[in-house]
């Protein structure tokens, strides 16, 4: 069992920043499981932002986050980030945080945290 626990929503302005963190508590080494970010914005379905190997060699992004967004994390802490530059109206979401079965990039994700709000203003 993993429990998942997102903070660093907020409000922003268009073209400014926000890091999200997620810490992680789990029976298993934090390691062993690839950590990504979803998100869903209203009245859409929740889609994929990036993805973070356990050894944080690998990571894989949706093209709306390419070249602003950057997942990292780190193990001794339990806890993996999501900075997000140039942020802009169409990122206003709840961003969820989620945990793989396994430390593969293309891990199914099995744990879910309850989300932050981001909200960007025009």
């Amino acid at each position: 069992q993993v429990q998942l626990v997102e903070s660093g929503g907020g409000l922003v302005q268009a073209g400014g920043s926000l890091r999200l963190s997620c810490a992680a508590s789990s029976a298993r080494t934090f390691s062993t499981h690839a950590m990504s970010w979803f998100r869903q914005a209203p009245g859409k379905e929740r889609e994929f932002v990036a993805t973070i190997s356990g050894s944080s060699a690998s990571t894989r992004y949706a093209d709306v986050a390419k070249g602003r967004f950057s997942i990292s994390r780190d193990n001794a802490k339990n806890t993996v980030y999501l900075q997000m530059n140039s942020l802009k109206p169409e990122d206003t979401a709840v961003y969820f945080c989620a945990a793989g079965n396994t430390g593969s990039v293309y891990a199914t994700m099995g744990y879910w945290g309850q989300g932050t709000q981001v909200t960007v203003s025009s």
